[in-house]
């Protein structure tokens, strides 16, 4: 008994350092959402930037390009596209194609940053040139064929060493084909996961503490007395 009731706390506390080792990336926002992680209305995104300039949340379910054409914000509301103009209808690059660079920042202390990761689902008009976390490209590259595309979702991720201590920023290309009218361009991005590196929070480590002593009353509650004779 006295082991079995070791091994419990014991295994109880390990536990915890494991979930705080495991804990998610603050600041890793889907697109189209508030602080608290709904759906935002239309307007300027509070998380993401274009080019270093406003992203906009500006579709409207039922209307073109989201009567068919880009994948419903109604059947997934995880999310929602964000476009280069205050419409989303907005036909642009009607000659060559165009590049938008969508970015999201974020903070990593240096042991969160060893042991990052984090993946999701994206999904472009027309398509991403390249995902970069930093200046690590972490799928596609800047001379290679389009990825992805608006009407179905495509996994991306990345690991260690692509995150940094201090400030974060992931990047994803856009690029959108040239046509004279019905050309809309957007981003859609989901993150499905993540993980940071480094110790157990003090409260974390607190609550282990206390465990360990639960373990130690334990064995001493059933430590066998000695008779003492004269």
């Amino acid at each position: 008994m006295k082991i079995m009731a070791f091994v419990a706390v014991t295994a109880s506390a390990l536990a915890l350092t494991g979930a705080a080792q495991a804990a998610s990336i603050v600041g890793l926002y889907n697109t189209g959402v508030t602080d608290a992680g709904a759906q935002a209305p239309n307007g300027v995104d509070t998380h993401w930037t274009l080019d270093g300039g406003p992203a906009y949340i500006s579709g409207t379910e039922g209307q073109f390009p989201l009567n068919g054409p880009w994948l419903s914000e109604a059947d997934d509301t995880a999310s929602r596209w964000i476009t280069p103009t205050a419409n989303a209808a907005d036909s642009v690059d009607p000659r060559n194609a165009g590049f938008y660079q969508y970015s999201l920042s974020f903070d990593l202390t240096a042991d969160q940053a060893a042991g990052a990761s984090l993946f999701g689902q994206f999904a472009a008009d027309n398509g991403i040139q390249w995902i970069k976390v930093n200046d690590t490209t972490i799928l596609g590259s800047q001379d290679g064929p389009s990825i992805g595309n608006f009407n179905s979702w495509a996994d991306f991720a990345a690991s260690s060493p692509a995150f940094q201590a201090g400030t974060n920023t992931i990047t994803f290309d856009v690029i959108n084909f040239g046509q004279e009218s019905g050309n809309p361009s957007g981003l859609r991005v989901e993150f499905l996961g993540s993980t940071v590196g480094g110790v157990p929070e003090p409260a974390t480590w607190a609550l282990m503490i206390g465990g360990f002593g639960l373990a130690g009353a334990a064995l001493r509650r059933q430590r066998p007395t000695v008779a003492m004779t004269a």
